[in-house]
């Protein structure tokens, strides 16, 4: 009789126990660190509550065993729940530290995260920079050079033609001169965007140093493909260009000298491509502007068919 009312008085003084741990279609693969706090918090939640079950239980047979005859069965019992309890809040400690170890480490990731995002941005812009000319932000002649260097094994590989264009300011150091190095680098800028806003998809335009420029066009179908690129390109820098100089906004109209090479004809290394481009711009100069195209084989170039536009 005694026994079944102390069983009675246990069982009538715990609250059904909540699952500690959530379902395995909970439980993701492999969770991020901040869902194993959230984790680790319910797992010390539910080992809390297990912590104050058994207190409860263990207050109640204390409560019965010092008011009645008890068995020797159940001071065993009791015995042994308040050592499980013991246990529980130990682990409920323990969680707790874990807990605090596992914010520490989110807060340090998330700074070690940040570091890293400005190292790698730091990382990007210094490449950047490296690759790019400071006043205009075209590709400089490294880019460019690695650029057709890769041009050059896709067309010989797939057997295509592409051209390299060498582009000279004609009358650039008299805008110098006149207007100062500012005017002459607000020419640049001007020059660069537009020569951007013609560029093909796939295409690069460089500042090659100075007043120079390079074109490389992908793809040829016909050389007279090139030839029309050179025609946009001379219209797009000859439209009228306006100087914010300090005596009063000055207009100016600006030329330029094209020359073109076309591989495999001209060449089959950037070097000589270049070069090439390089001759049948002068030519073209000498001429009095407009473009010049390569007709010869490297290495002399001597011989070339001058196709001048004023």
């Amino acid at each position: 009789m005694e026994s079944t009312r102390l069983s009675k008085a246990v069982h009538g003084s715990m609250r059904p126990m909540k699952n500690p741990l959530p379902s395995d279609s909970q439980v993701p693969p492999q969770p991020a660190l901040g869902d194993v706090v959230g984790q680790s918090e319910l797992i010390r939640g539910a080992v809390v509550e297990c912590a104050a079950e058994l207190s409860s239980v263990n207050s109640t047979l204390a409560a019965a065993l010092s008011t009645d005859a008890a068995e020797p069965a159940l001071d065993d019992v009791l015995q042994q729940n308040q050592a499980v309890e013991a246990k529980v809040q130990v682990c409920a400690d323990d969680l707790t530290e874990v807990n605090h170890a596992l914010k520490v480490e989110i807060t340090e990731r998330h700074l070690l995260e940040v570091e890293l995002a400005s190292a790698y941005r730091q990382s990007a812009m210094t490449l950047r920079a490296s690759l790019h000319d400071p006043l205009t932000e075209l590709p400089n002649r490294s880019l460019f050079n690695d650029r057709l260097q890769h041009g050059l094994a896709q067309a010989k590989r797939h057997g295509w033609t592409l051209a390299v264009m060498f582009i000279d300011l004609d009358g650039f150091k008299g805008i110098n001169d006149s207007h100062g190095h500012g005017a002459g680098d607000e020419v640049l800028k001007a020059v660069a965007s537009r020569l951007k806003s013609i560029t093909r998809e796939g295409d690069t335009v460089s500042r090659y140093g100075g007043d120079e420029f390079l074109y490389l066009q992908m793809e040829l179908r016909q050389e007279s493909d090139a030839s029309r690129v050179a025609e946009k390109i001379i219209a797009s820098i000859g439209e009228p260009l306006v100087l914010e100089t300090a005596a009063m906004p000055t207009r100016i109209m600006m030329r330029c000298s094209v020359g073109i090479s076309i591989y495999p004809r001209n060449g089959s290394t950037d070097a000589l491509l270049v070069d090439s481009a390089d001759r049948a711009m002068y030519r073209a100069k000498r001429a009095g502007g407009g473009y010049s195209l390569d007709v010869d084989g490297p290495p002399s170039g001597e011989q070339a068919v001058d196709r001048i536009q004023p």
